[in-house]
């Protein structure tokens, strides 16, 4: 049975004092015509009755569904559901709930345990498939009717509807979970758009996928390696990069860096200072990528091939 943790109260953030009413976000401030016919596409395809489940992890995607279900549902009839699992970076968990928090709407957590599957251990390119089907198959009757759900959605965009290295649609599909932005149509730009209409503190967030996509292919996804990663990304965050991915390689961390941020990473100085904080996760070696971060790096050769 899912671990169901405590709704986290609207006027407290998870690593910070109550917010101040400066700090929230109005999500139902004043839009342009052109947003507010995107939030109306979007409202189309939300139900009409009941309460609404997102399945929720702080990046752009589900924050602005969540954000706009707020809009047009209400707070009440509206709830974030974040999976709690190693494969979440610390940081990214207390910023998701920082965001709700902002937002004025309350936060499930759901502990998953897709580490128990031999198929997301194993890491084949379907892995997201296998970690999504955990994560719905937990949402399950028990949450829907502890929380009064009427529905279950989760933040797929237009562009991620057509994206190949996406195998989570599949467990979304099976699961019957709702995908209002894609049937919506709404695009990556579109959805940033909302975002930024709204207010909303992560529009031009970068995106943030799990700590397990840093894995190669075919190499054991563990506890151990996620704990690694986890915190070599937290050493080189608190340098002041802006985002970064270390790619586990056995010994070898292979960081990749924003192109405007690789230039700095030379610098005598901070380059010690990476190679140290990354080394004190439990890496050898510390090699730096100089092609930048890339998305989808593992998965979209193998799924593109012939």
């Amino acid at each position: 049975m899912p671990q169901l943790l405590p709704v986290v109260a609207v006027t407290q953030g998870a690593s910070g004092p109550p917010l101040q009413i400066a700090d929230r976000v109005d999500a139902h401030q004043d839009v342009s015509p052109e947003v507010a016919a995107l939030i109306a596409r979007v409202a189309e395809h939300l139900p009409g009755e009941g309460r609404l489940g997102v399945a929720y992890s702080g990046g752009v995607d589900s924050t602005t569904l969540l954000a706009v279900a707020v809009r047009e549902l209400g707070a009440d009839r509206t709830v974030g559901i974040l999976g709690i699992s190693p494969s979440l970076a610390t940081a990214e968990r207390a910023a998701a709930h920082d965001i709700a928090s902002q937002i004025g709407v309350g936060v499930v957590e759901v502990a998953t345990d897709e580490g128990s599957s031999e198929a997301y251990r194993a890491n084949g390119p379907d892995r997201c498939f296998h970690c999504k089907d955990e994560l719905f198959a937990r949402i399950g009757d028990d949450v829907v009717a502890a929380h009064g759900l009427a529905a279950v959605s989760y933040g797929e965009n237009a562009d991620d509807a057509i994206r190949p290295d996406r195998p989570g649609a599949r467990a979304a599909t099976e699961h019957l979970v709702l995908r209002p932005l894609a049937d919506a149509g709404l695009t990556k730009a579109d959805v940033r758009a909302v975002a930024a209409a709204l207010g909303l503190p992560n529009a031009d967030k970068p995106a943030a996928p799990c700590l397990a996509s840093r894995i190669p292919h075919f190499k054991e996804v563990t506890p151990e390696k996620l704990t690694q990663i986890d915190r070599a990304e937290a050493a080189v965050r608190a340098l002041g990069f802006s985002d970064c991915r270390v790619r586990h390689h056995d010994d070898v961390a292979r960081l990749e860096l924003t192109d405007h941020e690789l230039a700095r990473a030379a610098d005598p100085q901070v380059r010690a200072a990476l190679v140290e904080g990354v080394q004190a996760a439990g890496f050898r070696f510390v090699a730096l990528d100089l092609v930048g971060i890339q998305s989808g790096a593992f998965t979209m050769p193998l799924v593109t091939r012939g």
